[in-house]
């Protein structure tokens, strides 16, 4: 056991207090919790332990938190990221659990979410966002939920007519060679690529030949 010598807010982070216990530095804690402590108080080998374990407890979700506010995260990503940072098993176990008591962790919605971004904004076939969400450690069960709000023929189009424009001053057999290409990288099946490239060709040449 010791005593606090001394209270101090970190210059670095206001939002942190360094605790001395016998003149030494002993560890640092959030503001919040170092509220109840005090110059004189006496600890024991306990709760100075306590103390530390909870303070890990909150850097480890202030971590968490960081990565959710930049877009939503899965439960294994979040699991990943912790253990890069050195987190055992019984802090992270405890985080995840939080997190997810709070709904910031919801597979279910994070596949929903990353299904509905590809769509919108780099369309992929359902292959590959299988993929995707199979690395991010989502269930196949969540992943057969999400992808049923996915329209995959419109997802094809979609993304073969934004490349259309850019290919369109190419003779046929490169233009069909280069968009074909571009929907395979993207995991599309050959019957629906042949069947876009064939469309959007067609319309290519149909609004060529119309009259100012």
């Amino acid at each position: 056991m010791g005593k606090i010598t001394a209270l101090s807010v970190q210059k670095r982070n206001r939002e942190r207090v360094n605790v001395h216990i016998d003149d030494e530095f002993a560890f640092g804690l959030a503001y919040v919790a170092a509220a109840h402590l005090y110059v004189g108080q006496e600890l024991s080998a306990a709760e100075i332990a306590a103390l530390k374990s909870q303070d890990t407890l909150e850097k480890a979700k202030d971590s968490a938190y960081r990565l959710i506010s930049l877009r939503p995260r899965s439960v294994s990503e979040i699991q990943q990221r912790l253990q890069k940072k050195g987190y055992d098993a019984a802090v992270i176990e405890q985080v995840i659990t939080q997190l997810t008591d709070l709904d910031f962790l919801n597979d279910a919605s994070f596949a929903q979410y990353w299904v509905e971004q590809r769509d919108t904004f780099n369309p992929r076939s359902h292959i590959a966002l299988r993929q995707e969400l199979q690395q991010k450690g989502i269930a196949r069960s969540i992943i057969d939920e999400a992808l049923t709000a996915s329209d995959e023929p419109a997802a094809a189009r979609a993304a073969a007519e934004k490349k259309a424009r850019q290919l369109a001053h190419y003779p046929e057999d490169e233009f069909k060679k280069k968009l074909g290409q571009f929907l395979q990288r993207r995991g599309f099946h050959y019957a629906l690529i042949k069947e876009i490239i064939d469309e959007l060709w067609a319309s290519l040449q149909t609004s060529s030949s119309s009259p100012l």
